[in-house]
């Protein structure tokens, strides 16, 4: 990455990067040139994550203790190598211009707008209306119920052990875990929020700590089993996506060993530290010898059940 004045050239772009010095982590000091540089040292793993799908933001321009929001249209005064892939909405006439991110350069003129989060749709473009992943998203009232979060995470491991279909876990980079089943993409969004939705059902009953309230006053503290993250347009932060939380930690692929023992944290994954995990683990998601899975049989079974 050669700096020239104000712009930084990157492969065959130049990129304006404005304010390097600007911290946008207060108790800990980090400044936007610290998102830059590890936006683009994360590349090489992020970016196989959001090839090909829409992409919504997060915006933090003042740092991570001022104003916020999301970000879907690609901006009038975005460069005009940005690409985009146009959506139109169901619910309204019109269409968003959702920004691709597939390279370097993009990614890099991101992180100068204050763009920490970056949330990949589950389906790609090829297929939007076929999601490729299906994800749990346990959500606790506070990052001190994480251990329990993670015997929670086990309980979903184990409900898709019987079904025969292999999950990954990631944390979330705040106080929760994710946990991603690869699927083949010709399933509906319905048919992934049933498939999620029954699981979570039978873990509620199983598991009084667990809830699938959606009305966050109503749940307490339990740990809330959210599967409506299955609907289209809705997404989930990417692995390696940094978070607005102090010590910039990341979102970050675990394996169900660590999972099980319970000794990790998510501050112990953060964007000064990724690094040399990435050297010893490698990047636990891409080594996944699972491309994607069929959850029809278990489909076809609730539809036998139902008109039963």
């Amino acid at each position: 990455m050669q700096v020239i004045d104000s712009l930084v050239k990157i492969e065959d772009k130049e990129v304006k990067i404005t304010n390097l010095e600007k911290i946008y982590w207060s108790k800990d000091g980090y400044s936007k040139y610290d998102l830059i540089k590890y936006y683009t040292d994360i590349s090489p793993y992020l970016l196989k994550y959001l090839k090909d799908r829409p992409v919504n933001f997060q915006r933090f321009p003042d740092g991570i203790d001022g104003k916020r929001f999301y970000q879907k249209n690609r901006p009038d005064h975005a460069p005009s190598w940005i690409k985009t892939f146009p959506i139109a909405s169901e619910s309204e006439d019109k269409v968003t211009n959702y920004m691709m991110v597939e390279d370097v350069p993009t990614l890099v003129w991101l992180a100068n707008l204050g763009c920490l989060e970056i949330h990949p749709w589950l389906s790609s473009t090829g297929s939007l209306q076929n999601p490729d992943y299906a994800v749990f998203d346990l959500d606790p009232p506070g990052t001190h119920f994480f251990p329990q979060v993670l015997e929670v995470a086990v309980l979903v491991k184990e409900a898709l052990d019987t079904l025969g279909l292999e999950s990954y876990p990631k944390t979330s980079g705040s106080s929760g875990v994710q946990i991603f089943i690869p699927l083949q993409p010709r399933f509906t969004y319905e048919d992934v929020r049933v498939f999620t939705g029954t699981i979570c059902n039978v873990i509620e009953k199983y598991d009084k700590r667990t809830t699938t309230e959606r009305k966050v006053d109503a749940r307490g503290e339990r740990i809330y089993l959210d599967y409506l993250q299955n609907v289209m347009g809705k997404t989930i932060n990417a692995p390696y996506s940094v978070r607005p939380v102090d010590g910039a930690p990341v979102s970050t692929p675990l394996t169900w060993e660590e999972v099980a023992k319970g000794k990790v944290r998510p501050g112990d994954f953060t964007f000064k530290t990724i690094f040399k995990r990435l050297e010893e683990k490698g990047d636990i998601f891409t080594g996944s010898p699972v491309q994607g899975q069929d959850i029809g049989p278990f489909l076809e079974k609730l539809k036998a059940g139902a008109k039963g």
